[in-house]
């Protein structure tokens, strides 16, 4: 029986850097990530290819005389396929002033593990 080669390509987004990365795949386990310039771009190569997850930055629904949108993200990355979702989610979410940065706005959002916080402090 042989053996399934594959490679994939990635934009490195593990550091400023922006490599481009070559995944060599056989047989569904990565055995190789070339192109990075640090070592960031290889464990970003082999989580790219099991499991896609990204960090989500969007704004929420603010009640408050001096802005209408608070600035929001998510406390660790989410899988790639859920990022619309986890958006679409927030859509309906609405925050009333006072607000400090950090303060958790939506715990474990649609059960990823992840809070949604503020980035921005407003006042009343």
């Amino acid at each position: 029986m042989s053996a399934t080669a594959e490679s994939f390509s990635y934009l490195c987004i593990g550091c400023p850097l922006g490599c481009r990365l070559e995944v060599d795949v056989v047989d569904g386990d990565v055995v190789e990530v070339r192109g990075n310039s640090c070592t960031k771009g290889t464990s970003f190569g082999r989580q790219e290819y099991n499991d896609p997850r990204r960090l989500v930055t969007t704004t929420v629904a603010l009640e408050s005389e001096r802005l209408s949108r608070l600035p929001v993200k998510t406390t660790i990355e989410v899988p790639r396929g859920q990022v619309v979702a986890v958006c679409e989610a927030l859509r309906c979410v609405r925050v009333r002033a006072p607000v400090q940065a950090g303060d958790v706005i939506v715990g474990d959002v649609l059960g990823t593990g992840a809070d949604v916080v503020a980035t921005r402090s407003v006042r009343a």
